[in-house]
């Protein structure tokens, strides 16, 4: 049986929203909102993992846990990864949950879907893809495109991810959705590898995993969860989530 955990990375680094975890939302941080998703997922403990006191303050001011992690990591995962050695260094959590913290109306359905693959022992890390719907997003560089080959309806293994346009011809495109489901054990071997040739060139972390020959195996779902980058992604938040109260 599996003991998955649920850790959400969170920082005040971003230039184009300043102090965006602690964004107010209808009276609470943003960070907040998504901890609140992440627990509604109901698949394990639920921990933002940060180096701001204040979002920790935050967090448990709203009843959550929070850890503190050092202030030089260079992602999220080395983040997650330094906050699972501090909180469990006995091993007990074999599954490790990745939720951005910039996702407030995430639909907690989506984070338990991430499980779905690690029913395979094969599968050494979980991710989401949508199809893409708007024409512009399939020739857009920030918007990534995950290429798989088909195992059942609705779950592909990973064959590659991109910012281009990919594959070429006629078919649906799928955007890819940076939340990630690892085994304890990959997650290790994950971060203990040195960034890859197309990890660089795509400025993608995930393929640092594919050129090492990790298994990852993609979960489609309904649509792209709204990420909060910029004031105008904030008011569409605000909005969204104004609507569910």
């Amino acid at each position: 049986m599996s003991d998955p955990i649920v850790l959400i990375p969170a920082r005040l680094a971003s230039t184009r929203l300043p102090d965006k975890p602690l964004a107010d939302i209808a009276g609470e941080p943003m960070i907040v909102h998504v901890m609140r998703r992440a627990e509604e997922a109901g698949i394990g403990p639920v921990v933002v993992a940060t180096d701001t006191p204040a979002i920790a303050e935050a967090v448990t001011k709203a009843g959550g846990r929070a850890v503190m992690t050092r202030e030089d990591h260079q992602s999220g995962s080395d983040r997650i990864h330094e906050a699972l050695e501090r909180l469990d260094p006995e091993g007990r959590h074999d599954i490790v949950v990745n939720v951005q913290g910039d996702l407030p109306t995430i639909d907690p359905r989506v984070i338990a879907a991430s499980l779905r693959p690690l029913a395979d022992p094969a599968v050494d890390i979980a991710t989401l893809a949508a199809v893409i719907t708007r024409e512009e997003e399939r020739t857009e560089p920030s918007v990534v495109k995950a290429v798989g080959s088909e195992i059942a309806p609705g779950h592909l293994r990973a064959l590659y991810f991109t910012r281009a346009t990919a594959p070429y011809g006629d078919g649906p495109l799928l955007h890819h959705i940076g939340l990630y489901a690892y085994r304890r054990a990959a997650l290790a071997r994950f971060v203990a590898l040195p960034p890859s040739p197309l990890e660089r060139r795509e400025r993608l972390e995930q393929l640092r995993a594919l050129e090492a020959g990790m298994r990852i195996d993609i979960v489609v779902v309904d649509d792209v969860p709204l990420g909060v980058d910029t004031p105008h992604d904030l008011e569409r938040a605000r909005a969204m989530l104004a609507q569910r109260r």
